[in-house]
């Protein structure tokens, strides 16, 4: 399993937090107990597993919203 730490653009209200943290927990291959979506700090941390899923699927994911990812790391 890689973790992931994602930057997203400023989010705005908590209905945005809830929305990206359920589009992200519906990926296949997301460790769905590690996903953890901060309003405060505007980042999404998680864990997934490579194998099944890259790092451009899950930002893909959190665009496809409507969200801008700034940056990842992924560790």
């Amino acid at each position: 399993m890689k973790k992931a730490t994602i930057q997203l653009e400023t989010l705005t209200c908590p209905s945005c937090m809830q929305k990206i943290d359920n589009a992200v927990k519906s990926l296949d291959g997301v460790d769905k107990e590690s996903v953890n979506v901060s309003f405060n700090a505007s980042k999404v941390k998680l864990e997934f597993d490579e194998e099944k899923l890259s790092i451009g699927q899950i930002e893909n994911a959190i665009t496809a919203l409507g969200y801008e990812v700034i940056k990842s790391q992924v560790t």
